[in-house]
């Protein structure tokens, strides 16, 4: 389990929501509270967020954003691609993040161990709240009418009173 950070992405009715907790830890130390671990990329019609290492994130999130760029904006193209990359590459290989990106049409998570995973209710979150925050969006999506957006924000606040390495500083786009 990667202990740091929650990031959450669900669909619904059209709209896609993705959030992130700000929280930076060190061992067991928090160093920073308002982290932006989550990006809106290939003009404003992509949204991503990542958990693990920082610098491994923002590595992750430059590659995609050149594979968005070389597949004209396919999502699930530019996706596979960064898989294929991240899981043969010497370098990317050893990155510890995970990912989490969307457009309108698609949700998806991706691994350095070559996953690219479409989750079939349209609920997507990598990081160590990533189990609070996936079963509190299960049941809102079930149980309510909130939009993505509302629901992504209830629950990583939820998955920040249970996870140390989660807090309630989130930012949030949305499609």
């Amino acid at each position: 389990m990667t202990h740091s950070t929650t990031i959450l992405a669900v669909k619904r009715n059209g709209e896609v929501a993705l959030g992130g907790d700000g929280q930076v830890t060190l061992d067991r130390t928090v160093v920073k509270h308002n982290a932006r671990k989550t990006r809106r990329m290939f003009h404003n019609k992509v949204i991503g967020g990542f958990a693990g290492s920082a610098a491994d994130g923002l590595t992750l999130f430059e590659k995609f954003e050149g594979k968005l760029e070389e597949f004209n904006g396919n999502l699930l193209r530019a996706a596979v691609e960064l898989a294929k990359d991240w899981r043969t590459d010497k370098i990317l290989r050893r990155l510890e993040a995970m990912m989490v990106v969307a457009n309108k049409d698609h949700l998806l998570f991706l691994s350095g161990n070559g996953d690219v995973m479409e989750p079939d209710r349209g609920i997507a979150a990598v990081g160590s709240g990533a189990p609070y925050a996936q079963a509190s969006a299960m049941a809102l999506l079930e149980n309510s009418e909130l939009s993505a957006e509302e629901i992504v924000k209830k629950s990583l606040k939820i998955a920040s009173e249970i996870c140390i390495y989660t807090n309630d500083k989130i930012n949030i786009e949305k499609l």
